[in-house]
């Protein structure tokens, strides 16, 4: 499948999407704000379960998620620790930290990763959670206003588009 085709098939999907616009709206931005958080194999359980406390889209809120790929992991964990670190006024040069960011660098396995955060001590741990937490906020707040907009004019246009074909 060439690379316009897929384009146009994901963009397809999204326009076909049902719901209200708030709602999915919702649900991409608690996608996104649990895509900033480097807690990688609970992304999407945390999304849903939010998605579904918050009674947001549970399509989206996954959607939203891929915010956090392999293409840019090395820099969410980077800038969550980083803020974090500051917030917390820990060492930016800790050596556990600096181990991790080498394994994510060099696509280790996902299980050797989590077991160095897993055994990288409260600490720093907390730093990743606060430093994700705020980057989640300030990039999931935005992007609702934007899909609320973007999905107001699909359901505008498909309206549309629906009168004239009648």
């Amino acid at each position: 499948m060439d690379f316009r085709r897929q384009i146009r098939y994901y963009f397809l999907r999204l326009m076909r999407l049902k719901g209200e616009p708030h709602e999915l709206s919702l649900g991409i931005a608690i996608g996104i704000f649990v895509g900033m958080m480097p807690i990688m194999p609970f992304q999407i359980a945390l999304a849903v379960t939010l998605a579904l406390f918050f009674k947001g889209s549970k399509i989206t809120a996954v959607l939203g998620t891929w915010i956090s790929n392999p293409l840019n992991w090395y820099f969410l964990y980077y800038f969550s620790f980083k803020i974090g670190a500051f917030i917390l006024g820990l060492s930016e040069k800790n050596r556990i930290f600096l181990s991790l960011m080498e394994s994510i660098n060099y696509n280790e396995e996902i299980l050797v990763i989590l077991g160095k955060f897993a055994h990288a001590g409260g600490a720093i741990i907390f730093a990743f959670l606060i430093g994700g937490v705020l980057m989640g906020l300030v990039v999931a707040i935005p992007s609702y206003f934007f899909f609320i907009r973007l999905f107001r004019f699909i359901r505008n246009w498909r309206e549309k588009r629906k009168k004239r074909r009648h």
